[in-house]
């Protein structure tokens, strides 16, 4: 199993930037990717970023150009850098693992994300 510590939300002003941090511990040798996913009100839970252990990344067409994910293996630490962010990023922001043969899903407690001025 493993288990996911986040941290970095907060309130920042359009145009304004933000970085999260999503910290894995336990089994992290079996994870196959690590991922941001958010859930803004009324909306379903939606992909942002995520990046394999091949260090291929995935984002999502909205986030393309200004979000940035990356991993620090030896921290076992994946990061969200968040650029450029307007009112429509406003979100809980939450850390995903797929971890072992069946790519099991595993999620950190979200973080709270809002953009305004």
């Amino acid at each position: 199993q493993v288990q996911l510590v986040e941290s970095g939300g907060g309130l920042v002003q359009p145009g304004g930037s933000l970085r999260l941090s999503c910290a894995a511990s336990g089994s992290v040798f079996e994870i196959n990717t690590m991922g941001w996913f958010r859930q803004a009100p009324g909306k379903e839970r939606e992909l942002v970023a995520r990046i394999w252990n091949s260090d291929f990344t995935q984002y999502a067409d909205s986030v393309k150009g200004r979000f940035t994910i990356s991993r620090d293996r030896a921290k076992k630490t994946v990061y969200l850098q968040m650029n450029s962010l307007s009112s429509e990023d406003t979100a809980v922001y939450y850390c995903n693992v797929q971890w072992g043969s069946v790519w099991v899903d595993y999620w950190g407690q979200g973080n709270q994300v809002t953009v305004s001025s």
